[in-house]
C-alpha cells in the first residue's frame, strides 16, 4: 500500500478535535496519525484484501453476538491511543466495560481507548516489518492480543504484552485467548 506522511508545523500542531475535523473533511482518504503527530495518508486496499477484512470482521461479529461481551469495529474506526497516535485496525474488539466507561462525546470521536484485541491483514504491498512494528504499537498502547494475518504467505503473527511475537503457518483456524476466549477464526474462509 502506498503511504504518504505529512510532516509540517500545521498538521503536527493539530489538537485531537482538529485532527478529527481534518479526517471528516477528507473522508474519502484513509488517514492515520502516528505518535509524532505526523499524518499518514494511505491508498485503498485491493479488492481481495478488502474481502479478507470483511470475512474476519464478520466472523468476529458473529462470535461477539453470541458472547455479547464487547463491541466489534471494522477498518473504518479510528482509536486515539495513549501515545496520541490515531490508528485504524482492520478488525478490533473492545470489552463492554471499556466501551461503557467512555462518555457519549468520546464514543463519537476517535475513541480515546486502545482495543483489547486487534487484527491487521497484511495487504499486497505492505512491508512485513512495518506491519509488525504497527502490531507492537498496539501492544505498547494496551492491546492484550493482536494478530497480524498474512494471507498470501499463509502466516499468522501473534503479539501479546511482555512476550515475543509468535509466528505460525496457517492451519484450519486460529483460536482466541484472553480477552477473546472462545473466538475461532476459520482461516479456510479466507482462501477463495
Amino acid at each position: 500500500m502506498d503511504t504518504f506522511v505529512l510532516k509540517d508545523s500545521v498538521t503536527g500542531g493539530m489538537t485531537d478535535d482538529e485532527f478529527l475535523r481534518f479526517c471528516l473533511e477528507n473522508k474519502d482518504l484513509r488517514i492515520e496519525r502516528n505518535s509524532n503527530l505526523e499524518i499518514i495518508i494511505m491508498s485503498p486496499v485491493t479488492s481481495m484484501d478488502s474481502h479478507y477484512c470483511a470475512e474476519i470482521v464478520a466472523q468476529l461479529r458473529n462470535w461477539n453476538r453470541i458472547k455479547n461481551q464487547g463491541i466489534v469495529f471494522d477498518s473504518s474506526a479510528g482509536f486515539t491511543l495513549p501515545d496520541r497516535s490515531v490508528l485504524s485496525p482492520d478488525a478490533s474488539w473492545v470489552s463492554l466495560n471499556t466501551w461503557n466507561a467512555l462518555s457519549e462525546n468520546d464514543k463519537n470521536k476517535f475513541a480515546p481507548i486502545c482495543p483489547e484485541f486487534v487484527i491487521e491483514v497484511r495487504s499486497k504491498s505492505d512491508q512485513l516489518e512495518h506491519q509488525k512494528e504497527k502490531m507492537k504499537i498496539w501492544i505498547r498502547n494496551g492491546a492484550q492480543l493482536a494478530w497480524l494475518i498474512d494471507v498470501r504467505e499463509e502466516m499468522i503473527y501473534v503479539f501479546r504484552p511482555n512476550v515475543s511475537e509468535e509466528g505460525t503457518s496457517f492451519d484450519k483456524k486460529i483460536i482466541g485467548e484472553r480477552p477473546v476466549v472462545g473466538f475461532e477464526l476459520d482461516l479456510t474462509l479466507l482462501k477463495i
